[in-house]
């Protein structure tokens, strides 16, 4: 599935004539958010938020749905490029579909800690992440999100190998770097929408999911999940977009001033979560989560991805030199 900005040109055009919030008048916009309350997703909105108001002089506000109000996380984005949606913090692995290229940050042990994700979407490597993406799918990432790497959580039993996992069924999104990840441990996950995930783990339609311990919390999915694994296959990095007909509808003044508040956001995404992210963890547990550490340093796990899965996606993510790029750029060896 890939959505050009080019082939919805003329829906946007008319869903901007026919929408009030996409004036460049506009007074409030509107933020889709995926989580709920609590986590990195509100914290980045509320950070934009009040950035964005700063910087208008509070000629512009913003308000935030959260808890997938406006939608599912990818159905934003094709919403948020026909101009029928002003912003949207979500999941970077609900853009790759749209915009392959992003999907080098996803693919499995990449990005491992919050400082490298930090160096590379704020650098000039996010910098060519963002125009590829509103090439190729007509919405402006403008700041990020960081929400730590997708613990693995599940209901059944402690997993510390790759043999545990064998009789779980788990959750993933639609997402076919992560499936494919997890097949590279000898399961099949169960691709499903972010919308249907709680219910699932409370039915035990699936045992198990993984997200960051910020966004366990702000779904409550202590509630429904006993175990946790502190797997580092990806580093949770979470744009937020807007509409690029929206952006191009604004004064040059303006998207400026949009770009800052998105650039401060961005900046306080990195503090909350340093702030935030081991008492949430210490919370969870306090709520009768049992946190393990995967066996000899998660090596097994590293080595089954990273064989299986990145030669798959070197001609989805532009070539093997687009990996190639990052890690080099993060001073660790490139692949031949």
């Amino acid at each position: 599935m890939k959505i050009t900005f080019k082939a919805l040109k003329g829906v946007a055009v008319a869903a901007l004539l026919a929408t009030t919030a996409l004036s460049a008048n506009a007074k409030e916009f509107r933020i889709a958010v995926g989580d709920g309350a609590g986590g990195t997703q509100e914290a980045l909105g509320l950070a934009f938020i009040e950035a964005l108001e700063a910087q208008t002089g509070g000629a512009h506000t913003a308000k935030l749905f959260l808890n997938g109000q406006l939608g599912d996380e990818q159905d934003t984005v094709t919403a948020a490029a026909t101009g029928t949606l002003d912003f949207s913090i979500l999941a970077i692995n609900n853009i790759t579909p749209f915009s392959p290229s992003v999907g080098t940050l996803t693919l499995p042990y990449v990005i491992l800690s919050l400082e490298e994700a930090e160096q590379i979407t704020q650098g000039e490597i996010g910098q060519r992440m963002i125009d590829k993406t509103i090439e190729d799918a007509g919405v402006r990432i403008i700041g990020w999100a960081y929400s730590g790497f997708r613990v693995l959580t599940n209901s059944k039993h402690p997993v510390t190998t790759v043999a545990d996992l064998q009789d779980l069924v788990v959750r993933v999104p639609k997402n076919e770097i992560m499936i494919e990840t997890y097949k590279s441990w000898g399961i099949n996950p169960t691709p499903m929408a972010w919308s249907e995930t709680f219910a699932a783990l409370q039915q035990k339609v699936v045992d198990g999911q993984d997200n960051p311990y910020m966004t366990v919390y702000a779904m409550k999915f202590d509630e429904v999940q006993k175990y946790v694994t502190n797997i580092r296959y990806i580093f949770s990095i979470e744009p937020l977009i807007v509409s690029e007909s929206l952006f191009q509808s604004l004064s040059a003044e303006e998207q400026a001033q949009v770009l800052a508040a998105g650039k401060d956001a961005t900046l306080a995404s990195g503090a909350f979560l340093r702030a935030q992210e081991a008492s949430i963890k210490e919370e969870l547990a306090s709520r009768g989560m049992e946190i393990s550490d995967p066996a000899d340093g998660e090596q097994e796990f590293i080595d089954l991805a990273t064989a299986a899965v990145w030669p798959k996606f070197y001609d989805m993510i532009g070539g093997k030199e687009s990996l190639n790029e990052v890690l080099t750029a993060l001073g660790r060896p490139a692949v031949e």
